[in-house]
C-alpha cells in the first residue's frame, strides 16, 4: 500500500482509506473483523462521522490493540439524539458526543478532529466566533485532537477553510461527476437524477479549491468517490457509461492535493477490490477513455492528468507539467510552492520538441505541444 503525506499534518496515510458509515449494517463481530482485515492490507486511515453507539463501538474494538497504527478522522458536531443522527453546534450535545467518541473508540486522542459538515456560508460565519470553535481549538491545544480538519461538499466553503489558517486538512466529495457541478449549499444537488447538458469539465470553483489546497499544503481526503455506487451503473451515471472502482479511485488520486480516498465496505471482497488499485495496470486505471467516449457531457480540451500522453520521447512527465501549469495560471503570480514543484521535475516543458505524438494519444484532444510551450514560458524553463 502506497502512503501519501497529508499536507501540513505530516501524517503519512494510505492512499486507500476506510469510510466507516456502513459498519452498523452488519453484526458487530463481522464489522470488527472487516476493519482488522483492512489493516492487513495496509489501510491506516478511517473516518468516523457516525454518532451511533454501534459504529463507534465497532471501530473501538477493531483498533484497540493497534491504536497507534491507525489515523482516525473523528467528527465534532455529529451527535446521537433520541436514537437519531443530528448535526449541531450546541455545546450541550457537542461535548458529550465527542467524549462518547473517545470512550467508545477506547482512545484518549483523535488524530484528525473534524469540524463536521459545513456547507453553507451562514453556518461557516456563525462558527467563527462560537463556543463550538473555541472547544475545537481547546481540544487541539490539549492534544486531545492532534490536527483540525473539516468536512464539506461545497468548494467555496472549503476555500474559506483553506484561508482560515487553522484548518489543516479537508474531507471533500470528489468524483468525475461531482467535479462538473457548480457550488451549492444544498447537498441534494449531488444526488440529482440528471445533470444540465451544458456541464463540461471541472467546475472553476472546484479547480480553484484544488489549486489553493496545493498552494497552502492542505491535504484532501475524499468521500463519495463512487457517488454512492451510481458511477458503476451506466443507467444511473450522468455520463451514460459505467466506471469501475479502480477508475474512480484513480480519478480522485490524480486531483491536486488529494492524499487518500475513503471507500465504504460491506465485505472483504470489496476491500480487496479497492486495494487492487495498488497493482492495477494503466489500462485498468484508465477513466479518461471512458469519459471521453461517453454519450453525455464532455471534458474535451481539458487535461485531466490521466497520463494517456505517455510515453514522451523527451521523457517529460506531461501530466505533472500540465497540473503545475493549471495551478500556476489561476493566480496573478506563480505560487512559490508550484514553481518549486515544477523545478524539481527531472525534465522541463522547454525540452518538448513539438513532435505532437502525445496528442494522438490524448482522449480529450488537449493541444499538448502548445501547452508545453506556454508552460516553458511561464516557468522560465
Amino acid at each position: 500500500m502506497e502512503t501519501r503525506r497529508l499536507g501540513k499534518t505530516n501524517l503519512f496515510v494510505s492512499e486507500i482509506g476506510f469510510g466507516g458509515e456502513w459498519l452498523e449494517r452488519h453484526p458487530e463481530e463481522e464489522s470488527v473483523e472487516l476493519i482488522r482485515y483492512a489493516a492487513t492490507k495496509g489501510i491506516n486511515i478511517i473516518d468516523c462521522w457516525m454518532p451511533d453507539p454501534k459504529s463507534r463501538d465497532i471501530i473501538g474494538k477493531a483498533i484497540a490493540d493497534c491504536r497507534d497504527k491507525w489515523y482516525v478522522q473523528g467528527h465534532i458536531g455529529s451527535t446521537w439524539q433520541n436514537g437519531q443522527y443530528v448535526r449541531t453546534r450546541d455545546m450541550k450535545y457537542v461535548k458529550p458526543a465527542f467524549e462518547d467518541l473517545l470512550t467508545r473508540l477506547q482512545t484518549d486522542y483523535i488524530d484528525l478532529g473534524m469540524i463536521h459538515y459545513v456547507d453553507s456560508k451562514q453556518e461557516w460565519d456563525m462558527i467563527q466566533e462560537s463556543e463550538y470553535l473555541c472547544y475545537v481549538k481547546q481540544l487541539k491545544e490539549a492534544g486531545t485532537i492532534r490536527h483540525i480538519g473539516m468536512s464539506t461538499h461545497n468548494p467555496q466553503i472549503a476555500q474559506l477553510a483553506v484561508a482560515s489558517g487553522y484548518i489543516e486538512m479537508i474531507l471533500f466529495s470528489i468524483n468525475p461527476a461531482y467535479d462538473m457541478l457548480p457550488p451549492s449549499e444544498d447537498i441534494d444537488v449531488l444526488f440529482q437524477d440528471a445533470y444540465d447538458e451544458k456541464l463540461t469539465g471541472i467546475d472553476p470553483e472546484r479547480a480553484k479549491l484544488y489549486q489553493l489546497c496545493e498552494e497552502h499544503d492542505i491535504g484532501i481526503t475524499v468521500m463519495k468517490g463512487f457517488a454512492g455506487g451510481r458511477l458503476f451503473d451506466e443507467k444511473r451515471s450522468p455520463f451514460g457509461v459505467s466506471l469501475t472502482p479502480t477508475q474512480c479511485i484513480h480519478y480522485a488520486l490524480t486531483r491536486p492535493a488529494v492524499v487518500s480516498i475513503l471507500c465504504g465496505y460491506d465485505t472483504k471482497e470489496q476491500i480487496d477490490e479497492a486495494v487492487a488499485y495498488e497493482t492495477a495496470s494503466t489500462e485498468e486505471k484508465d477513466y479518461a477513455s471512458v469519459i471521453a467516449n461517453a454519450p453525455l457531457h464532455s471534458y474535451k480540451g481539458e487535461c485531466t492528468y490521466c497520463g494517456h500522453c505517455k510515453p514522451c520521447v523527451s521523457k517529460l512527465d506531461i501530466a505533472m507539467i500540465n497540473k503545475y501549469y493549471d495551478l500556476a495560471v489561476m493566480q496573478p503570480q506563480i505560487p512559490v510552492t508550484v514553481q518549486s514543484h515544477y523545478e524539481l521535475l527531472e525534465h522541463k516543458a522547454s525540452e518538448c520538441i513539438g513532435c505532437h505524438a502525445c496528442e494522438s494519444r490524448c482522449p480529450f484532444d488537449v493541444p499538448i505541444a502548445e501547452r508545453m510551450e506556454k508552460a516553458a514560458k511561464l516557468f522560465g524553463c
